[in-house]
Order: C-alpha cells, then structure tokens, then sequence
C-alpha cells in the first residue's frame, strides 16, 4: 500500500504565492508519475503538474511560467511551487502518484488540500 500525505494548502490573496508538498510512503517499487491534479466545484479533476521518474516534467497550460514541479527522490516527496496565483487557481488540489508493477499500472491519491485564491 502507498500513502500520499499533502500539506501546505490555504488561502493566499491573488497574486501571492503557495507551495504544496506531497509525501509519499509505503511499497513503492517502479516509479512512473508524481504530481497534482485539482478539482474546483461543479467541475472534473484535471492535471496540474507532473514529474516522472525520468525527471520530465508536464503542466497544464493554464499554470505554465507561474507553477513549478519538483522533487526529492530521496524523501520520495514532491513540491508545487504556485506563484502568481489567481482566483481561478481556487480548488482542492489532490497528489497523485503512479506506478508500474509487472506491466500493470497503479494510481495513488492523497486527501486533497484547498487551495483558495480570494481577496
């Protein structure tokens, strides 16, 4: 079992700044993907940001030149660094960890944290 364990959500005027941290613990044995995916209300999860275990990193038009991924292989900890934030960047942001076990995929998902962008 693999467990995601997110922190640093809150609420931020528009324009500052915010990072997320993800933890993750337990069997993890063939890493693929780490990152964030958010959700506001009313709308579906979508991708944030994500890094693979190559190191290759995907954003979300939306956050690019204002989010950054990265991460600590030796912690097994990934960051979302969000600066510029605005109030559309308001939701619950979930980290999502996959992996490969003998060719099947495996998708893990933290509590989720809110993020709210308000004035």
């Amino acid at each position: 079992q693999v467990q995601l364990v997110e922190s640093g959500g809150g609420l931020v005027q528009p324009g500052g700044s915010l990072r997320l941290t993800c933890a993750a613990s337990g069997r993890i044995f063939s890493f693929k993907s780490m990152g964030w995916y958010r959700q506001a209300p009313g709308k579906q999860r979508d991708l944030v940001a994500e890094i693979t275990g190559g190191g290759t990193t995907n954003y979300a038009d939306s956050v690019k030149g204002r989010f950054a991924i990265s991460r600590d292989n030796a912690r097994n900890t990934v960051y979302l660094q969000m600066n510029s934030l605005k109030p559309e960047d308001t939701a619950v942001y979930y980290c999502h960890l996959q992996q490969v076990i003998i060719t099947a995929p495996y998708d893990y998902w933290g509590q989720g944290t809110q993020v709210t962008v308000s004035s």
